[in-house]
């Protein structure tokens, strides 16, 4: 599928598969990235380099993803290059180590690299901008990447500010890349376009959710570090905001606290309205996979799977990412990309 000159508006899941030839390029040249975490800036230039090569039509799709409003707020990529040998998951949550390649980085990066800056929180994975999203045991029943046990309940990343607005660090988007499935290939991400959430629920439901009615609880990362396990919630916002042919939807993962019983009943029929089979948008990740997602134009969730911790388990890389760092220059260390909540 390709947009035309007038963009028109779609919700759909595009998917895009790269030719053998043109994945096969992409991997020789990215066999060579030296460890990204030694010095990033270096790595988006290689990569920026590298994905440049991309078919021009390719090209296009990915780059009018990230920059026009109107167009789908999730998009696959497959066929992408893969390390020719991976090392055992990672079990304790924490970054891989022994990884002798790091062709799936280059392609997490040169992906993100398309659509703004890689940036780092704090209070997730300790500020690094390649995160490894692996099951835990510690974790398993939790509302976290770390779950396996139960549904991950539809989302926004990063949608707290301590400061009591909800926008001003959360991520314009984030990249999924998977480097390993799990075994049984039961995990499923699903996402929700808001356009097609408002479609299903009924207009006194929609004013409600529009009202400053609800409270976003902070990360758990922020939660642990920063307040000794206690909730700390934003100021009353409005859960839709923005016209309804475009509207941007803010949940936290680590919950919503609704300030009435008519917030309850519309968040409630909001979550409900995620599953509605005309609204969800299903995909399994498998290697060579790649889930850009807008994480202002919907929500996105993660079914149950089984995990074994014996290092076959699920095994995905994600950034965030910003179309500018500038209005959080505030929030980051001078020449950083890693930002204080």
């Amino acid at each position: 599928m390709t947009m035309t000159e007038s963009h028109r508006p779609d919700t759909g899941l595009v998917s895009l598969t790269l030719a053998d030839d043109v994945r096969d390029d992409l991997q020789q040249l990215l066999l060579h990235l030296p460890d990204p975490a030694r010095d990033v800036d270096d790595a988006m230039t290689r990569t920026h380099q590298i994905f440049a090569r991309l078919p021009l039509a390719v090209l296009r799709e990915i780059l009018d993803f990230g920059r026009h409003v109107d167009t789908p707020a999730v998009m696959m990529v497959s066929n992408l290059p893969t390390d020719p040998e991976l090392p055992p998951t990672p079990t304790d949550g924490g970054s891989c180590a022994g990884k002798p390649t790091f062709v799936a980085e280059g392609v997490l990066l040169g992906l993100s690299g398309l659509l703004g800056e890689p940036v780092g929180f704090v209070t997730e994975k300790d500020g690094r901008i390649v995160h490894d999203i692996t099951p835990t045991a510690a974790g398993a029943a939790t509302q976290t990447s770390q779950g396996s046990k139960v549904f991950l309940n539809f989302h926004n990343d990063i949608v707290h500010d301590p400061g009591g607005r909800y926008d001003i660090t959360n991520p314009d988007f984030l990249v999924l890349n998977c480097l390993r499935s799990d075994p049984h290939e039961e995990a499923e991400t699903w996402y929700a376009d808001g356009r097609d959430i408002l479609r299903v629920l009924d207009e006194d439901v929609i004013e409600v959710l529009r009202s400053p009615l609800f409270q976003l609880n902070a990360p758990g990362g922020y939660v642990r570090m920063f307040a000794a396990g206690k909730e700390v919630y934003s100021d009353p916002i409005a859960i839709v905001s923005g016209p309804d042919h475009s509207p941007e939807i803010a949940v936290a993962a680590n919950g919503v606290r609704c300030l009435s019983s008519a917030a309850s009943e519309a968040f409630d029929r909001l979550q409900a309205a995620c599953r509605h089979p005309d609204v969800a948008r299903v995909v399994r990740l498998a290697p060579g996979q790649a889930l850009l997602v807008n994480n202002r134009k919907g929500l996105h969730a993660r079914t149950q799977f089984t995990a074994r911790y014996d290092g076959r388990d699920r095994w995905l890389q994600r950034t965030y990412i910003r179309r500018s760092l500038w209005n959080i220059r505030g929030r980051a260390a001078e020449g950083s990309r890693r930002v204080h909540l």
